[in-house]
């Protein structure tokens, strides 16, 4: 598992990018950024919606509800025209932020010990 406060900071940024590949439901995308990190991020629903309804209320996703084949409709998000500016946006910031650390790092990125 990653540490909770680089968790915290990309939540955002991972969910925007993942609406910019196609509208989701709630359940999804934990399955997703979960298959994504290959387990390293699991979020609980009580960190997942309280996020998706902030970036509702910024305008940045839409959402509307979807009949389901196996049960009740779904509620389904989508990112907006506002959301695909935001998410440009975002995307500079971390790739600035990247940079930054390849340069302190170097461009291996290798934590492994030398012998």
């Amino acid at each position: 598992m990653l540490p909770k406060a680089l968790i915290a900071a990309s939540l955002k940024p991972i969910m925007l990018s993942l609406l910019a590949e196609r509208d989701m439901y709630g359940y999804e995308i934990t399955q997703r950024v979960q298959t994504l990190s290959e387990g390293k991020i699991r979020w609980a629903a009580s960190k997942l919606y309280p996020v998706l309804h902030d970036l509702e209320n910024r305008g940045l996703v839409a959402s509307f509800w979807q009949p389901s084949e196996s049960g009740p409709a779904r509620k389904y998000y989508r990112l907006t025209v506002k959301g695909q500016g935001a998410l440009e946006k975002t995307k500079q910031d971390w790739l600035d932020l990247n940079q930054i650390l390849v340069k302190l790092w170097g461009p291996d990125l290798s934590l492994a010990p030398s012998m």
